[in-house]
């Protein structure tokens, strides 16, 4: 342990803190020297996290083929090297972001059409108040799976396949919500499932892109609203009130 010591400067009349070896002991330098090290894991899990955010923000501005995992690195202080032992390649790092984008993501988003309390103009409601969440806490995880769908719809490859299928249960059980809707007079029956679930997907991602796009002019939760009273107007069937 380090014993303090007041050394008395003669020119200037003040004294200050010294330790053993002479070193002036500041609060920075103290708590450096007290803090507890990061481990190796601990070290290779923010360099995993970084890595991740920093191609998160790349394939969403420039493109998943204009990003290199040069500049994927560059952007998160990191080395190449360092992107190819976590991830080994560009397209997986960009499934990575998938996976982890489907489970925090689309997993809930889902979860309200599967419920089985409700009717189906119900699971309708809360799976448009679900993905209006999920687009505040996941801006741009949501955002990067939409551009992501348009960049790779002519291509064929893991990506492609992964983002079909995420897709494909967001369809899948919006087309069994609507089906039973509509046979139990719940849903209007002025399109088929399959094109309803469609229209339904489409205004949601609509609506996400022109809030992304236009920023501050659009309020959050009006848009909601608006979105809401499409579907209640065009295609849940409202009871006369009592």
């Amino acid at each position: 342990m380090a014993i303090a010591v007041r050394v008395a400067n003669s020119s200037m009349g003040s004294t200050r803190i010294m330790g053993d070896a002479g070193v002036r002991q500041t609060p920075k330098r103290l708590a450096a020297q007290t803090a507890k090290p990061r481990t190796k894991r601990e070290q290779r899990e923010e360099s995993y996290e970084k890595l991740l955010n920093a191609a998160r923000s790349l394939f969403l501005g420039a493109g998943y083929r204009s990003t290199t995992l040069e500049r994927v690195a560059s952007q998160a202080g990191l080395t190449k090297g360092a992107v190819y032992f976590h991830f080994r390649s560009k397209e997986r790092l960009l499934l990575t972001l998938l996976d982890r984008l489907y489970d925090a993501v689309i997993i809930p988003t889902v979860e309200p059409l599967i419920s089985v309390t409700g009717t189906a103009g119900d699971k309708l409601i809360r799976f448009t108040h679900a993905h209006a969440a999920l687009g505040l806490s996941h801006r741009d995880d949501l955002m990067l799976l939409i551009a992501l769908s348009v960049e790779f719809s002519q291509k064929r490859g893991a990506v492609n396949t992964r983002i079909k299928q995420i897709y494909q249960l967001i369809y899948d059980r919006l087309e069994e919500v609507i089906e039973t809707g509509q046979r139990k007079g719940e849903l209007r029956c002025n399109a088929p499932a399959r094109e309803m679930a469609s229209i339904v997907v489409a205004n949601h991602d609509g609506a996400f892109l022109e809030w992304y796009r236009r920023g501050g002019q659009l309020n959050g939760d009006h848009l909601v609203r608006a979105v809401r009273a499409l579907l209640v107007e065009g295609i849940i069937v409202r009871k006369p009130e009592a």
